[in-house]
């Protein structure tokens, strides 16, 4: 490997790092219950009583690590299903920085933007709806 080439995956492998490390404070943290560490609340949360649509992301994060898919989706099933997502781009952005030249990846599609924007919109909505089978994606 080409010193270029090392140069060029310092960054990917740091945010490996940052990854690993963030796993680690979650694992300690065991946002499940209150026997961990606490972490702060999600400001949309606290201020309007609603979920964002990023709330339970932390907890969701946990039950993946651990395995257990069932709570994960629970916890937020927006955020599982975009997470093979963000695989890809994190693997498109670290394989281009090892090729030298950028991978095309999803996030360049016409209309990635407004699906995007638009399946945050509707997730947010049909969360805090306050009837049955909405109710249950209330975290």
């Amino acid at each position: 490997m080409t010193a270029t080439r090392h140069r060029a995956m310092l960054l990917p492998a740091a945010t490996v790092l940052v990854g690993c490390a963030a796993a680690g404070v979650v694992l300690a943290a065991d946002p499940t219950s209150d026997a961990g560490f606490p972490l702060p609340p999600c400001p949309v949360k606290w201020l309007t009583g609603l979920d964002c649509p990023g709330c339970g992301a932390t907890r969701m994060f946990y039950s993946l690590l651990h395995g257990d898919l069932l709570s994960a989706l629970h916890y937020n099933a927006a955020a599982v299903v975009f997470i093979p997502f963000f695989l890809w781009t994190w693997g498109a952005w670290a394989l281009g920085r090892w090729r030298g030249r950028r991978i095309p990846t999803w996030e360049q599609w016409r209309w990635s933007p407004l699906v995007g924007l638009v399946l945050i919109a509707v997730w947010s909505m049909i969360r805090n709806l306050p009837f049955p089978p909405f109710n249950a994606l209330y975290v």
